[in-house]
C-alpha cells in the first residue's frame, strides 16, 4: 500500500502525466522498478530506480523505494543515504522515519547525541516537521486567511464582530510572520549544514588532514556525520556527540 501510494505522488510530478500524454520513460522505470521490488528482484528494482535517478526526477518516493531496495540487499550504507535523501524532501513522513530507525539499528557505531534542553528539543522537532517549502506555503495560506478577516471586519457593522475578526486577523499576521521565520530557518539551515553518511566498512578518523596524523576514533559504514570543512582529499566532520576529527573525503558520500 505504501509504494502505490508513493507511486502515484511521483507520477504526478512527471512532466506530461496530468495533461494525460503517453507515458514518459522515467514513469515506466518506475513501474517496473516497483513491480521487480514486489517480486523480491531488489538488484533490478534499485538498478531502475538509479536510472530515474540519473534522468533527472528526484523525489522522495523514488529515494524511499531505493532505500528500500537496499536495505532488502542488506546495504545498509545506501540504504541509509537514500532514506536520508526521502527524509530531506518529506521530514513529517512517519514511514521513512520508521524505515531509517531500522536500518540506523543495523550499523556498529552507537553515538549518543549532544543532550539538549527541553525547549531546544521542542523547537528543533517543532520546526524540522515540516519542509521549508511547507512551512512557506502554510504562510501562504494564512495571508490568504488575514485578508479573508479583514475583509470581515472591514465590512461587518456590530462592533462585537468587528473585534473579534480584528483579533483573529491579528493572530493570523502572527502566525503568518512565525511560519515565514521558520521557513526561513530551515532554508539557511538546509544550505549551510551539510551532512554525510560513512561508506567506507572501517574509516579512521584523525587528528588532522593527513595520514601521519594521530588516529583519535573510528568510524563504520552508515554513520552520519556533518561535514564542516573541506581540505584537499580530507573533511572535517563532527559527530553528533561534539566529537570532530579529518576523514579522507573517499570515505563518505554527502547527502
Amino acid at each position: 500500500m505504501r509504494i502505490a501510494i508513493l507511486a502515484i505522488l511521483f507520477l504526478l510530478h512527471l512532466p506530461g502525466f496530468s495533461q494525460g500524454t503517453p507515458a514518459a520513460s522515467p514513469e515506466k522505470l518506475f513501474e517496473e522498478a516497483t513491480s521487480l521490488y514486489n517480486e523480491g528482484n531488489y538488484e533490478e528494482a534499485a538498478g531502475n530506480y538509479q536510472a530515474i535517478l540519473k534522468s533527472g526526477q528526484h523525489s522522495a518516493a523514488v529515494y524511499y523505494n531505493l532505500g528500500n531496495a537496499y536495505y532488502k540487499l542488506n546495504r545498509i550504507p545506501e540504504s541509509i543515504y537514500y532514506y536520508e535523501k526521502a527524509l530531506q524532501r518529506t521530514p513529517e513522513d512517519k514511514d521513512i522515519q520508521n524505515n531509517l530507525a531500522f536500518a540506523r539499528n543495523m550499523t556498529i557505531d552507537a553515538i549518543e547525541p549532544l543532550p539538549q534542553t527541553g525547549f531546544s528539543r521542542f523547537w528543533n522537532n517543532f520546526t524540522g516537521s515540516f519542509h521549508y517549502n511547507t512551512w512557506a506555503g502554510i504562510a501562504v495560506a494564512f495571508a490568504f486567511l488575514t485578508a479573508l478577516l479583514f475583509l470581515f471586519y472591514y465590512y461587518l457593522q456590530s462592533s462585537f464582530k468587528k473585534r473579534i475578526f480584528f483579533v483573529g486577523s491579528i493572530f493570523s499576521v502572527a502566525c503568518l510572520t512565525a511560519c515565514l521565520y521558520i521557513s526561513y530557518l530551515q532554508y539557511y539551515k538546509s544550505i549551510n549544514t551539510n551532512y554525510a553518511i560513512i561508506f567506507a566498512k572501517e574509516a579512521p578518523i584523525k587528528s588532522e588532514p593527513n595520514s601521519r596524523s594521530e588516529q583519535v576514533f573510528l568510524l563504520h559504514s552508515g554513520t552520519k556525520v556533518q561535514v564542516l570543512e573541506t581540505l584537499d582529499d580530507w573533511k572535517q566532520i563532527r559527530l553528533a556527540d561534539g566529537k570532530t576529527g579529518w576523514v579522507q573525503k573517499d570515505a563518505l558520500k554527502t547527502l
